[in-house]
């Protein structure tokens, strides 16, 4: 482990201890949240997500940072993009329980997403999972690549971001399709992102945004990976 893994271990450690051993901050963090469920959905994306790519470029370059990585203006896009998340893990959360619930089968199902952790709560979590991540995860899974190599042509700034028009036709048709459906879609969808959504919408609601937005360190372990197949 190098000088700068270390660095970034404590640094990790400090940014969240406080939340475990001082409840001020917790129900601090606690009010915010439930005031402001969105702007605290942009900062978490924001933050850990973003971190998340750090960790990525570093198992990929050796490096945390390069000039045109952009950390900036990918924290804009992870923010803007946990806000969208955010709205559609609620939408998925209330949706599909409420359609189940029709079918004699998972009879009861609304009700027991909203109880203590039952066979039917995780069955429920799996179904509501299943149905975010093959209709949702691909636009979202697609629109990020796109904005990320927005950020890598101009630059990595966010000026260069936000006054260049974003080229989605130049962008989306040069994508690496073959990565992006054989490994992003085909094989982290059905083996990484189900079973950990299906964890997610177990826990309670006030956790599931949190706990999503600390997937987005995954994130970047899987996009560096996505990357070196890109190589």
């Amino acid at each position: 482990m190098r000088k700068q893994d270390i660095i970034v271990l404590i640094c990790s450690i400090l940014f969240f201890v406080p939340f475990f051993i001082c409840q001020q901050v917790y129900d601090c963090y606690e009010e915010i949240n439930q005031h402001y469920p969105l702007l605290m959905a942009f900062l978490k994306f924001a933050v850990l997500s973003t971190f998340g790519e750090v960790l990525g470029l570093r198992i990929r370059t050796g490096k945390y940072y390069m000039p045109n990585f952009g950390i900036l203006p990918r924290a804009v896009v992870w923010g803007v993009l946990g806000m969208w998340i955010a709205m559609m893990m609620g939408i998925f959360r209330n949706g599909v329980p409420a359609y189940l619930d029709k079918f004699q089968l998972f009879s009861g199902i609304n009700a027991a997403m909203i109880g203590n952790f039952s066979l039917l709560k995780l069955c429920g979590a799996f179904c509501i999972s299943v149905v975010m991540n093959t209709t949702f995860a691909p636009v979202f899974m697609t629109l990020h690549k796109i904005t990320d190599t927005h950020i890598m042509q101009t630059g990595g700034t966010l000026k260069g971001f936000f006054t260049k028009k974003i080229s989605f036709t130049q962008i989306i048709t040069s994508l690496n399709w073959k990565v992006q459906w054989k490994f992003v879609f085909k094989k982290t969808i059905p083996l990484f992102w189900i079973p950990a959504h299906t964890l997610t919408f177990v826990l309670p609601p006030d956790f599931q945004v949190l706990f999503a937005a600390f997937l987005g360190v995954c994130l970047g372990v899987i996009l560096s990976v996505a990357a070196r197949k890109n190589d």
